[in-house]
């Protein structure tokens, strides 16, 4: 079976990304002394650079796991095909957030750089997992594919 991959892209991330340097860009330029501009232009870099690998989340389905890595691949995280017990499309909540979180009740783990579609999968030993995506039926549908 062809492997499946697809990007999304969180516009939103991009732009916090740029509103960060042009905010740091300022600050150097009002600080009077150079004695911390080398401290805030690290703490730019880092920021921005935090910032940018949560802008795209990459989901890969090949013939063991399910995969998918957040902007450059600093976070990244796989499921093998065999454990998924189950898949379906969701929405998640405005409160549910972006990135990657805990969520206590129920508790799972939720992966999403834009938007609030989403695929749940629960594995075989209950753990529940969300992955956000533009795409949630299109998803569904290779994850099922592969695991039944």
């Amino acid at each position: 079976m062809k492997n499946f991959k697809h990007t999304q892209i969180g516009y939103l991330m991009i732009v916090v990304a740029f509103c960060l340097v042009v905010f740091f860009t300022w600050l150097l330029n009002i600080i009077p002394s150079e004695e911390n501009s080398w401290l805030i232009s690290i703490i730019m870099i880092l920021v921005v650079g935090l910032v940018l690998s949560m802008s795209t989340l990459e989901t890969l389905i090949d013939e063991e796991y399910l995969r998918i890595k957040f902007g450059y691949g600093i976070f990244k995280k796989k499921f093998p095909l065999h454990e998924i017990a189950s898949v379906r499309a969701v929405k998640n909540h405005i409160y549910n957030g972006w990135g990657i979180r805990v969520w206590f009740w129920p508790y799972m783990w939720i992966y999403n750089v834009s938007g609030f579609n989403a695929v749940e999968i629960k594995m075989r030993d209950g753990r529940i997992f969300r992955i956000g995506t533009d795409i949630p039926e299109r998803l569904e549908e290779e994850i099922s594919k592969r695991i039944f």
